[in-house]
């Protein structure tokens, strides 16, 4: 029996429109199971959706990265795992050097900082109502006290995407993690910024058993959450090589497809 529900965010449980659907709503109200939302997003991207599902539980930003509560419009730390200072440096030197075509930024627990607002940060402010920061990188560092937990990386350009995501795995450092998410973002956290790290963070919490979790997830950085719980659920807009781990695949994130696993497909779970 399912007692407890995690879910990616982008490409799953919101729309296209980056929008959770009322229909979603409903349904995860009428299961009345608890949620975690599992997001490469930063906190501040996820609060939308936070608020939309009233939810009050610990919630999990940057691949795991940060795990967090949200009580009375306050984000509290309950887990950390930053990119360490000198690698974050030596990352967003490399790709400006060597992809300069991308969309580049970084993100702090609060804030969301770019060197040049270009088409890349519009398209993402926009899907998340949140504005970017104008500020050199070589400042940030200057304080300690930034702790960066993603770099992110945008373009429409999947041919330059695949060779950026080939020569940042090729580094094999062995202290981050390049993942991409879709087909137009590649997300650098610390290795310890894996999504199964926060469900392990949760389930732990609540004195969980695998088998009494389900999660919905679409990209790769959800499969190490996906095959973290009990019950997967793919998305139908998922790329087949992730519909391959599943439980359950549902419709597409444009069709509510999390609501049609909680009232069509996940009902004898």
């Amino acid at each position: 029996m399912i007692n407890y529900l995690f879910s990616d965010l982008d490409g799953t449980l919101l729309n296209p429109a980056g929008q959770v659907s009322a229909a979603n709503v409903q349904a995860i109200q009428a299961s009345q199971l608890p949620v975690t939302l599992v997001s490469a997003r930063a906190p501040i991207e996820m609060l939308g959706a936070i608020n939309a599902l009233h939810l009050t539980g610990p919630q999990i930003a940057f691949n795991g990265g940060l795990i967090f509560d949200y009580q009375d419009g306050q984000i509290a730390p309950l887990q950390m795992a930053p990119l360490e200072h000198n690698r974050a440096a030596m990352l967003l030197t490399l790709i400006q050097t060597k992809f300069p075509g991308v969309s580049l930024s970084c993100y702090t627990q609060d804030h969301w900082y770019t060197e040049k607002v270009d088409r890349g940060v519009l398209v993402e402010s926009e899907l998340t109502g949140q504005a970017a920061t104008v500020t050199r990188y070589q400042d940030l560092f200057e304080d300690d006290a930034n702790s960066i937990f993603k770099i992110m990386i945008m373009t429409l350009d999947h041919d330059l995407m695949q060779r950026l995501a080939t020569t940042l795995k090729q580094l094999d450092y062995p202290d981050i993690s390049v993942k991409l998410s879709g087909q137009t973002y590649l997300e650098i956290t610390s290795k310890d910024a894996q999504k199964s790290r926060g469900i392990a963070f949760i389930m732990d919490y609540n004195h969980l058993k695998r088998a009494e979790t389900a999660a919905f997830g679409d990209g790769e950085n959800d499969l190490p959450m996906l095959k973290a719980v009990g019950t997967p659920v793919v998305m139908g807009n998922a790329d087949p090589s992730i519909q391959a781990v599943a439980a359950v695949v549902t419709k597409t994130n444009a069709e509510d497809g999390v609501a049609y696993a909680l009232t069509h497909l996940l009902t004898e779970a």
